[in-house]
Order: structure tokens, then sequence, then C-alpha cells
């Protein structure tokens, strides 16, 4: 599919905005205000356009956006650029852009962040089917893996120098 995919950094304008449809189904909006900057010919920094943009996370993920972010914290968001058109009750046509969010978080360019991990249960089917025998329900090594290894000392394993 051609979709377009954007990536977004900016203030959230109101707190995240939970709702429930009739399925059931949670979606949260959030607005995120995007203020593009650049140095002018003077060598300051000049603002440049505002966009407003109407993030929408969808289930579980919803109600931990609605959980977790709140009104002026910074965020970066990733998601599809979708067009909306529609009309009025007084007949005026509109097309609205929104981003049907895939990630989104807190920057930690302005302050930091506590991830509390949601346990997933082992009656929950697997996400992913599991690759071997040896996998756990979701697809991880009973083993830990060291993803970055202990470097050798320098010189370590080489034989001594002679003696002067």
């Amino acid at each position: 599919m051609n979709e377009t995919e954007v990536t977004l950094v900016g203030n959230l304008v109101d707190d995240p905005d939970l709702n429930f449809i009739t399925t059931g189904k949670a979606v949260s909006k959030v607005r995120v205000a995007s203020t593009s900057r650049y140095v002018g010919r003077d060598g300051q920094w000049t603002d440049g356009a505002r966009l407003f943009l109407t993030c929408s996370t969808w289930g579980p993920y919803g109600e931990h956006v609605a959980e977790t972010l709140r009104r002026g914290d910074e965020v970066i968001v990733k998601g599809r650029l979708k067009q909306r058109s529609y009309e009025t009750k007084s007949g005026e046509k509109r097309t609205v852009f929104e981003v049907d969010v895939s990630a989104i978080g807190p920057t930690l360019r302005k302050g930091s962040a506590v991830i509390n991990r949601i346990q997933r249960t082992p009656s929950a089917p697997s996400p992913v089917p599991a690759m071997d025998e040896t996998a756990t329900p979701w697809n991880v090594p009973s083993t830990p893996v060291e993803p970055w290894p202990t470097p050798t000392p320098a010189g370590a394993g080489q034989p001594a120098a002679p003696p002067l």
C-alpha cells in the first residue's frame, strides 16, 4: 500500500481525549502543534509556520496514551497521514488531515520518563508465532542475550612482549 508515513515532533495542545466507540474499543485523540524553526539571514532563530494535527491511537494503546501523556508534553509521533473531507451543517466543504498513530511517546529533551511495562498473561495469544521450542509464548529467547558484549581489553590474548 502507498500510504503516507510521517514523523512529527511537537507539543500536545490539550490532554488526550479518551473515548470508546460502540464496539467498546478505545480511541485516544491528541492535538499536536509543531512549529518549524530556522536561522534567518540575520543569524537569529525565527519561528516558521505552525502545524496542528489531530492524532488518533486505538485500543489499549490509546488507553496507555491517555494515562501517560499530558498537555504541554513534547512528543514524537509516527503514523499514517490521512485526509478526510466533510461538509459542515451550513453546507461548507472542509478537508482535514489527521494521523493514524503507529507510535507515540514523550521526547526526553526536556524531561525524563519511566516506562511501566504491561505484563501479558500466558493465555493471551502470541502476536508472533514462536520460531522454535526454546522460545517463550512471546517469542523471546529463554536465555538472555547480551546485545553489547564486553569488549576485550587491548592486548588481551596476545603473547607477552619479550623482555628488553
